[in-house]
């Protein structure tokens, strides 16, 4: 009936089969993009545990949520992602919905683009994330790529990412990533930022922000700045944001798609379709983690804690940039790796081109995507020195 050739593999949920497939007990999965602890497992948090245990003496139904989700989630959702002063808070012009998941966030915005512009363009960062193209491209709309990562000195070229946003034409989409620039870790400075949101003023495109690492990089607060900073400036925006990251929430699918209009009448009128987008696809987002979220984003007390567990957490990410960058340097590698420790958030380019990333692979038994994109949150200390002795392996390798 159906004369397809085989689909290929997903380049990341992939590599994670063929990891799980390999024997040796020492290998290291660098791949796939989820927090590990010291011991290497990925825990439930302990707020979420505490939010867990209050659901199930007080939950009283399993019926369907309404077409955006959870009632409160909007109202905990906007402040974490705005700040709690900010004047979007609350505003007739932001209105926000539960999806399932970051990912379900992405599609439901596509939908809506590809409904409402259907000859506009989605701009992605060079590199982004490795589903993005697909996501927007299931959609029916056409993807084209912008300038953004210096290669050479692993950090933003940013002339060239400012000058490729100044020729995007009015009416098109720009993904930009909030925080945490997944595969880089190389985010924009706040003047950088800055520049963005004037341009993105002038030019009329829309700007498409996905916000899924939220306090994996400096902080909460400050890992919103940036795209706070180009909200200033007045512009119509999408902000697609997840909790599975820094609620350890990856199998809830917790996510929400948030709209910033000009005018209350604008955000009125999209959040309609958007909705619309949500019945035709999965009809109703998921209700567990989203009620978890509720639970603890409504509770100064479970606040507090998940907070000071995010912090542990972000911590963590720290100290295995910095082993990675001193462990390779007491190697004696003629790469300077100190930008490990300049970047942010779970990922890095780890400086290997694709023929080393199988090396380290085969070889060493260390799996990472093949364009060279570590999970630096994937790393233990127990695991630090044998992957930097693989590592100066393979750099030797040209």
């Amino acid at each position: 009936m159906f004369n397809l050739e085989m689909a290929p593999p997903d380049p990341i949920l992939g590599l994670t089969e063929t990891f799980r497939a390999d024997p040796n007990p020492d290998k290291i999965n660098l791949g796939v993009g989820v927090y590990k602890d010291d011991n290497g497992n990925t825990p439930i948090m302990r707020a979420v545990k505490l939010a867990e245990k209050k659901l199930l003496s007080s939950e009283q139904t399993k019926s369907y949520l309404s077409i955006p989700g959870h009632g409160q989630l909007p109202h905990l959702t906007q402040p974490l992602l705005f700040g709690a002063d900010s004047e979007l808070v609350g505003s007739d012009r932001t209105v926000t919905a539960q999806a399932p998941g970051g990912t379900g966030a992405l599609r439901v915005a596509g939908d809506f683009i590809a409904k409402a512009t259907p000859t506009a363009s989605v701009w992605l960062s060079n590199p982004t994330w490795a589903n993005h193209k697909a996501i927007f491209e299931a959609t029916g709309l056409q993807t084209k790529v912008y300038n953004y990562y210096d290669a050479q000195n692993q950090s933003l070229d940013k002339q060239a990412f400012l000058e490729s946003l100044q020729a995007i034409p009015a009416g098109d989409v720009v993904i930009l990533h909030g925080c945490c620039h997944n595969p880089s870790g190389v985010d924009p400075d706040l003047d950088t930022w800055n520049t963005v949101g004037s341009i993105a003023a002038a030019k009329g495109w829309l700007a498409l922000f996905d916000f899924a690492y939220q306090g994996f990089g400096t902080g909460l607060e400050e890992d919103r700045a940036g795209m706070n900073k180009v909200l200033e400036h007045g512009i119509p925006a999408f902000i697609c944001s997840s909790y599975s990251k820094n609620f350890g929430l990856y199998n809830e699918r917790i996510g929400a798609i948030t709209f910033v209009g000009e005018n209350a009448e604008e955000t009125r009128r999209v959040f309609s379709h958007i909705k619309v987008a949500i019945r035709s696809n999965y009809s109703n987002p998921p209700s567990h983690g989203g009620s978890i979220v509720t639970e603890i984003l409504q509770d100064p007390v479970l606040t507090k804690t998940w907070e000071d567990e995010l912090t542990i957490m972000r911590n963590r990410i720290l100290s295995m940039r910095t082993g990675l960058t001193d462990g390779l340097a007491a190697r004696g590698v003629d790469i300077d790796y100190s930008f490990i420790k300049r970047q942010i958030g779970m990922f890095s380019f780890a400086g290997i081109n694709p023929d080393q990333v199988d090396m380290l692979r085969n070889k060493h038994h260390v799996y990472a995507v093949h364009s060279g994109r570590i999970n630096v949150a994937g790393i233990t200390s127990s695991q630090m020195d044998r992957l930097c002795d693989a590592l100066a392996d393979v750099l030797k390798t040209k």
